[in-house]
């Protein structure tokens, strides 16, 4: 008879042996990495996402961007050829701080995690997994093996791989088949571990390291995965050195150094003698630099007894000579001159210095127009008169540069130069039709009714691909542009903001991704122009005319566009919240999609509009033509219909309001559509928005 507390306790034995086995090392190891990335990544994103609700919400006391994340920005951008939209931000402080977090954090975990690496073996989810790295002596690799290992070979490889082949391919600039890229070669390198008989990925091997298997906290040598790892200081092989191979070597070492040094010699001498001829040659043509610029110099002393004609031209040849301080020269004497035909002389030939004469026209033009704004309280016609010729010759040397070196001129400076029209006696008109401005620093400049009919301020960088880090794009923030013509122009990602356009001319302009913030465009006149996904925000449209243009996904929050024509133009998607459209003319304007919450239709023209699935939560209508309108689909929650027009009356139009539905079936524009909590809507509204198939709560069953 058999014993139940023997067979109890062997039962309990067997149970207390029972392991449950460990996973491969290799899914262990998969996780830990996971891990890793997960962590830094999460260290990063956190932050970010903080900083940039921040950003939007708490838009009071900006600051600007810190320099570091702005100088990181800017390296990351061109790294990736992504375009920066904007320099010299200006954000909350919040934003700054947690931005500031987000870059430095990521740095200060993955650091320590390298430092546990180098040192233990383990970072902190290796360790949760039980792997180890080691070096062939079972000791912790070390910080130069681990830096090998992990910014070199796990990282370094893969992703400069296929950076190259990125960039330098068809696939350049899409990010997208970067990452990809990205993702197969990094899991092409993770896959080496199981090609190798003892585990080691490629990393591994470059860095001389080996993952191992922690059980419990002791090394678990007898591991299958460590069996053919040798761990004894006595089995690792003496590595081949120079020094060895220069003693096994000796005629071969001696004959490579005899030519090494003859080499030397002779190079260093042919060196020696180029650089003095060089530097020879250079004095010479300075020399005759120095005498050239000094016998036209004095040629143009007013004491010389020259002629007329002659002292005409030592000034053109002066602008040949090809010697900034010719320019300086000849700007200076701009500036002092005080007969109109000799400034004409001297902005030819400031023109003909080309653009090197741009910086130099700029500081004067600027000088010129503050000793005039200082001369307007003085009742000194004559010398007022001579200023503004003086201003009028640096004008027409810029314009004449800007024309003849279209294309050339990238990065000039123009910042609050003058280059408006100017009227009677001294009359100017800039016209710079049909050339390339891209790139042009315009910033507070006054371009007051210029042409600028089809010409580009943006174009593509040395890499000829649009939407990459070096785009040229100009800025025109805070210029005066009135009455400007920038018909045909190629404004994409422009700056504008708080540009005066009123009554501008940018009929088929292309003002895709502009920033046009602030900017006044009343009156202007943008027929059948592009300005998708611009940014509008806070700017006035008042009476302007925006027949047939293209405004989706464009950003028009708080924007004041009373009394303006906007006749099929589209808005798709577009951001109107808070926007003013007080008497506006917008028939057949589609708006499907937009967010029009808080905007404000008073007394605007409707007919037509196509308003499906736009969000109109608290909007007004008040006194509005709403005739044909489609609400299909729209939020309508607190909107205000009072004595808004739903239908016309087919013989006058100006009759407030037909009391009777029109005869037929009723139109799908209404069908559907929930009334319930719109507001001021009076009986004969909601019988009409009843008879066409609309919800109300009055609406007979």
């Amino acid at each position: 008879m058999a014993n139940p507390s023997a067979s109890k306790g062997e039962n309990e034995s067997k149970r207390v042996s029972i392991r449950i086995p460990k996973p491969p090392l290799a899914m262990r190891r998969f996780a830990a990495w996971v891990l890793e990335v997960s962590l830094i990544a999460t260290t990063a994103a956190v932050p970010f996402k903080i900083g940039n609700y921040a950003r939007i919400n708490f838009t009071e006391n900006q600051v600007p961007l810190n320099p570091v994340l702005a100088t990181t920005e800017e390296a990351i951008a061109k790294v990736l050829a992504i375009p920066i939209a904007e320099t010299n931000r200006n954000i909350s402080p919040l934003t700054n701080l947690f931005w500031s977090a987000a870059l430095a954090t990521p740095l200060l975990v993955g650091g320590w995690q390298l430092f546990l690496l180098a040192t233990t073996g383990q970072t902190t989810p290796k360790r949760w997994f039980g792997v180890r790295v080691i070096a062939a002596t079972a000791e912790p690799p070390g910080l130069i093996r681990i830096m090998t290992r992990e910014l070199v070979g796990r990282w370094g490889i893969p992703l400069g791989t296929a950076y190259l082949l990125w960039r330098y391919s068809g696939a350049f600039p899409d990010l997208a088949i970067l990452a990809g890229l990205s993702g197969v070669l990094l899991l092409a390198e993770a896959f080496t571990t199981p090609l190798n008989r003892r585990g080691r990925s490629l990393h591994d091997r470059l860095a001389g390291t080996y993952v191992i298997s922690e059980g419990k906290g002791n090394l678990n040598l007898k591991a299958p995965e460590a069996t053919a790892i040798a761990l004894t200081p006595e089995s690792i092989q003496r590595r081949r050195s120079l020094w060895n191979w220069m003693r096994q070597n000796p005629g071969t070492t001696i004959a490579i150094a005899a030519i090494g040094t003859i080499v030397s010699v002779l190079g260093t001498f042919i060196g020696t003698q180029v650089y003095i001829q060089h530097q020879t040659d250079l004095r010479e043509r300075t020399r005759q630099a120095d005498r050239l610029y000094l016998e036209l110099v004095d040629q143009l002393n007013p004491d010389s007894p020259n002629a007329a004609s002659q002292r005409r031209e030592a000034i053109l040849a002066m602008g040949t000579i090809g010697d900034r301080r010719a320019i300086q020269f000849l700007v200076d004497l701009l500036n002092h001159e005080g007969n109109p035909n000799t400034i004409d002389v001297i902005q030819q030939a400031l023109f003909s210095s080309g653009p090197a004469a741009l910086p130099y026209l700029q500081k004067s033009n600027k000088a010129l127009r503050n000793d005039i704004e200082a001369l307007k309280t003085v009742e000194n016609q004559q010398q007022q008169n001579i200023l503004a010729w003086r201003l009028r010759g640096t004008k027409q040397a810029i314009a004449k540069i800007l024309t003849i070196y279209s294309g050339e001129t990238h990065g000039t400076d123009l910042s609050r130069t003058h280059l408006g029209q100017t009227g009677s006696p001294i009359p100017f008109t800039p016209i710079l039709n049909q050339i390339d401005l891209s790139g042009i620093n315009f910033r507070g400049s006054i371009l007051a009714n210029a042409s600028f009919k089809y010409s580009k301020f943006y174009s593509a960088g040395a890499d000829e691909r649009f939407g990459t880090f070096d785009d040229l794009i100009s800025d025109l923030s805070g210029a005066d542009l009135k009455e400007v013509n920038l018909t045909g122009a190629l404004l994409n990602n422009v700056a504008l903001k708080r540009t005066n356009l009123i009554r501008a001319t940018l009929n088929k302009a292309n003002l895709n991704n502009a920033r046009l913030n602030g900017a006044n465009l009343s009156s202007a006149t943008l027929i059948g122009a592009s300005l998708e996904e611009a940014i509008l925000e806070e700017a006035s449209l008042t009476g302007a005319n925006l027949g047939e243009a293209n405004l989706s996904l464009t950003n028009l929050r708080r924007a004041r566009l009373g009394k303006l024509n906007a006749i099929a133009a589209r808005f798709q998607f577009a951001n109107l919240t808070e926007s003013e459209w007080q008497e506006a003319e917008v028939s057949k304007a589609d708006f499907r999609g937009a967010n029009l919450e808080k905007a404000n239709f008073n007394s605007a023209v409707l007919r037509g509009a196509n308003l499906s699935n736009a969000q109109l939560q608290n909007a007004s209508f008040r006194k509005a033509n709403l005739s044909l309108v489609n609400f299909r689909g729209a939020w309508l929650d607190g909107v205000d219909f009072e004595d808004a027009i739903f239908a016309e009356s087919s013989t006058d139009r100006n009759e407030e309001f037909m009391t009777k539905a029109p005869a037929g079936s009723p139109s799908a524009l209404l069908r559907g559509v929930n009334f319930s909590k719109a507001k001021n809507l009076d009986a004969e509204q909601i019988s009409y928005i009843c008879s066409q198939g609309g919800i109300h709560p009055k609406c007979p069953i």
